[in-house]
């Protein structure tokens, strides 16, 4: 496969996926908004932290509020990771790629770009968001589906699979991470609506039922932190999308120095244990995370990508 071919695919499921964990973590945050007494003031501003884009907020906004924050999140096209602009890049990777996938997935894909150009805007007032909200996630779900049903599982789908596992692990230290983040000024003053908060962090990657039935019903943070970094059996869970990552990359060829990487993110996954460990020690051990991610995409960067000049830059 050309390495130009092989990035194209790989982004178009980095994107794809970034688009949905967008339209999940608005979702949560905006249905938490709601659930909150009236004494207390959400703060939009760590919705933006989870996505590391507030140079491009700050050069745009001068307000973390509501109505800023959704709209940087899902429909500001400066913003690299925004809902419009993750779609357009997914679209415009399938584009030049349309002979490797499924006719319905192009469709699709299609479908799902004019739909969100079309309706992001009208998202910003709450009585349309979460219908846009919930269609989006359907349509990205949909199409992750097609993929998975219709497309040949060879070298192209391994790198479509690559990213999108990448993303995901990404996206669900982000919010992790986030969450951390908020609680560790009051480490030693738990409020009574931590429930609510953790809650909504599980929520936000449709991981309440989940942890439910395989830890126990009550939510507890240290449990939740667990659970969506170390369990290999959530679609969502950080452990779960390194082992994806890891046997998309065994069906690779030349796939030496990627997998080596990644054999070192997964003995560092399961060396801790978040209930043993401060806020302080937890927010280092994701940032270590967080660097393996990066390591393994600039592995498979170095290995596949950069091999030619043409290649087409992605961001």
């Amino acid at each position: 496969m050309l390495s130009r071919v092989a990035e194209r695919v790989y982004w178009m499921g980095r994107y794809l996926e970034r688009a949905e964990s967008a339209a999940r973590l608005v979702n949560a945050y905006s249905n938490e908004v709601m659930d909150l007494p009236r004494d207390i003031s959400p703060s939009w501003h760590s919705l933006a932290d989870i996505t590391g884009a507030n140079a491009a907020f700050d050069g745009h906004y001068k307000n973390y509020d509501e109505r800023n924050v959704v709209k940087f999140l899902l429909a500001d096209t400066f913003n690299p990771g925004s809902v419009l602009t993750s779609v357009r890049a997914a679209r415009e990777n399938a584009r030049t790629t349309r002979e490797l996938l499924p006719t319905e997935a192009w469709e699709g894909m299609n479908r799902l770009y004019l739909y969100v150009k079309e309706n992001a805007q009208k998202s910003l007032a709450r009585r349309h968001r979460f219908d846009f909200l919930h269609t989006v996630i359907f349509r990205c779900q949909h199409l992750s589906g097609l993929l998975d049903g219709t497309m040949s599982h060879d070298s192209a789908y391994d790198f479509v699979r690559l990213g999108q596992s990448l993303e995901r692990a990404d996206m669900t230290t982000r919010i992790v991470d986030s969450a951390v983040t908020i609680l560790m000024p009051r480490e030693e003053e738990p409020s009574e609506y931590d429930n609510i908060f953790w809650v909504n962090v599980l929520r936000s990657l449709s991981a309440l039922q989940m942890y439910r039935q395989r830890i126990h019903p009550r939510v507890v943070g240290p449990d939740a932190v667990r659970f969506l970094l170390q369990d290999y059996y959530f679609p969502r869970a950080f452990a779960y999308n390194i082992a994806v990552a890891e046997g998309c990359l065994k069906a690779l060829p030349r796939n030496d120095a990627p997998l080596l990487r990644i054999g070192r993110l997964q003995r560092r996954i399961q060396e801790v244990t978040p209930r043993e460990m401060g806020l302080e020690e937890l927010h280092a051990y994701i940032d270590t995370l967080q660097e393996g991610i990066g390591d393994i995409h600039e592995q498979v960067a170095d290995v596949w990508f950069r091999m030619t000049p043409d290649t087409v830059p992605t961001t």
